[in-house]
C-alpha cells in the first residue's frame, strides 16, 4: 500500500492532467469555430498556410489573434473577478 502523501499527488496529478486536457480542448474547439466562422464570412474560400514571406505573416496574425480572442472569452470572468479585487 502506497503512503496518503504518495496518493494525494498521484490524485492532484491527475486532476491537473484532466483539467488541462479540458482546457486545452475547449481552446481548439473554440479556435478551430472562429476559424470556420471567418472562412464562412469570407466566402467559403479556405484559408491557406503558404509559406511565402507575405502570406505567411497574414496566416501568423490571424492565428495570433484567434488565440487571443479565444484566451481572452476562457479568462474573462478571471480577470474581471481579480481586477475587482484590486490585483
Amino acid at each position: 500500500m502506497i503512503s496518503i502523501l504518495a496518493q494525494e499527488r498521484l490524485l492532484g496529478f491527475a486532476l491537473g492532467s484532466v483539467s488541462m486536457g479540458g482546457f486545452v480542448l475547449h481552446q481548439r474547439r473554440s479556435i478551430y469555430r472562429s476559424l470556420a466562422d471567418a472562412d464562412a464570412a469570407s466566402g467559403g474560400a479556405s484559408f491557406s498556410y503558404q509559406t511565402s514571406a507575405t502570406t505567411g505573416r497574414g496566416v501568423s496574425a490571424e492565428m495570433a489573434h484567434v488565440w487571443n480572442k479565444a484566451v481572452d472569452e476562457t479568462l474573462g470572468r478571471l480577470v474581471v473577478y481579480l481586477s475587482s479585487r484590486g490585483w
